[in-house]
């Protein structure tokens, strides 16, 4: 493989605290897997340096951000902009796909 090819198999990605799964990661980008994820108690609110996109594969949850809730469900996407207070709270077990830029596990970004 290139030195410019990042491939991580399941059995060799890492776990960060908040039970995220880091994948590939380049310069500028990173992927990260929450899968899933159980109901409960909203996720602390938080404002973070890095900006997220993420894609929901499987559960609901809905997003708080901006005096708003926004509904999360399978297929849907949405956008989390770079510092922008915000919290999730999931409503059934939720499994989702995120891009962070920058990536968000360097410097432990992501971390509470």
């Amino acid at each position: 493989m290139s030195e410019n090819v990042d491939k991580v198999n399941d059995e060799g990605a890492s776990r960060g605290e908040m039970g995220q799964r880091y994948l590939a990661s380049g310069e500028s980008v990173s992927m990260r897997l929450w899968e899933n994820e159980q109901p409960g108690e909203p996720k602390p609110e938080a404002a973070r340096e890095y900006e997220t996109v993420g894609y929901v594969l499987s559960g609901r949850a809905e997003l708080r951000l901006g005096g708003e809730t926004i509904p999360l469900a399978p297929g849907d996407s949405w956008t989390v902009p770079r510092g922008a207070s915000h919290t999730y709270n999931i409503l059934e077990p939720f499994t989702a796909v995120e891009a962070t830029s920058p990536p968000a596990e360097v410097g432990r970004r992501d971390q509470p």
